[in-house]
């Protein structure tokens, strides 16, 4: 996570339409641990160079993103402390959703997985035709999925890679094989998204939690000197994997943006805000127990996100699994 962020190619290429979510199949609740499979997936052992679709496989370099459900009827979620960037976003009624991108290390299952948002579109360009894989969107915003530069794999196009699972009810039960869309693990380069890591800058103020807050949500993230991690929770209560592993990144940025209505709404008429991830601000960064005072700027969609200190040079971010919370400017 190291790159800076490289030009991309200008060209953008479109994917096959991905249909909207057919109607979910209901399951009761179990204990924790991998969600069990309810017989609808068929694991196999993906061609490294074809999709489950039969088009060209993405690119070696190609992060996969995975929108995962974050509401509490989704969780404890599943892979989603394999992660090598975690973003937060804040979605209709005030809730939130999660991004996690993958490029080091995937995890056997992912999820749950749930719908995309327009503000992913801009997100992801900064990265090189990522694969992305979540489960539906709005009819109208599918058009624009539908062209951006993005290896779009839905349960439509790739049955075999997502299964429905019996630990949760529908519709928070939707899990992704990530082999299925990945034959390996792309590695480290594929980040580009502007992170330096290394050392500490000087200064920073001493900080044991740190709670941020949408107007249905709240994230906190609370110091562990014995792991070197902060310890995330939501909603006040601990966050943890079906595995029972506390997730516990190494850094967090809070980084304040703009988040405006856009123009699509759900099912119930709310307003789905757009994250504006393009532009400059300022932001808060946590690691080693400190929070640091930073600027970030990111000059074009294509390009990563640079985070500076007040003398302008670069901010390093802790090596580990790095939280970005989109909080309003």
């Amino acid at each position: 996570m190291g790159q800076t962020a490289r030009t991309r190619r200008a060209t953008t290429t479109a994917v096959l339409v991905a249909a909207a979510m057919t109607a979910a199949l209901a399951a009761g609740c179990t204990g924790t641990g991998t969600p069990a499979d309810d017989g609808r997936g068929q694991p196999g052992t993906p061609d490294a160079s074809r999709s489950a679709d039969g088009t060209a496989a993405p690119a070696a370099g190609s992060v996969l993103a995975v929108k995962i459900d974050n509401v509490r009827a989704a969780r404890p979620q599943t892979g989603l402390d394999a992660a090598d960037v975690v973003y937060a976003e804040q979605v209709e009624g005030g809730l939130s959703r999660l991004m996690a991108v993958y490029a080091t290390k995937l995890p056997k299952v992912v999820g749950p997985v749930r719908s995309a948002r327009e503000s992913d579109l801009e997100l992801l360009r900064q990265f090189e035709r990522p694969v992305l894989a979540f489960s539906g969107a709005q009819g109208k915003l599918m058009p624009l999925i539908n062209k951006a530069p993005l290896d779009v794999q839905t349960p439509e196009k790739v049955a075999d890679a997502y299964f429905r699972g019996t630990d949760k009810p529908s519709p928070h039960n939707l899990y992704l094989r990530p082999n299925k869309l990945l034959a390996t693990a792309p590695g480290a380069d594929a980040l580009t998204n502007g992170f330096h890591h290394g050392a500490a800058p000087a200064g920073g103020e001493p900080t044991a939690s740190r709670t941020v807050r949408y107007p249905a949500a709240r994230f906190t993230f609370t110091w562990s000197a014995d792991r070197n991690r902060w310890l995330v929770s939501q909603d006040g209560t601990p966050t943890v994997t079906t595995d029972g592993e506390r997730v516990a990144p190494a850094t967090v940025v809070v980084q304040y943006v703009k988040i405006r209505k856009s123009a699509f709404h759900d099912f119930l008429g709310n307003n789905t805000p757009y994250t504006e991830t393009v532009g400059s601000g300022r932001a808060e960064v946590l690691r080693g127990g400190r929070s640091y005072d930073a600027g970030w700027e990111r000059a074009r969609a294509e390009d990563g996100t640079r985070f500076t200190t007040a003398d302008g040079a670069p901010l390093n971010f802790a090596r580990g699994q790095v939280w970005v919370v989109f909080a309003k400017a």
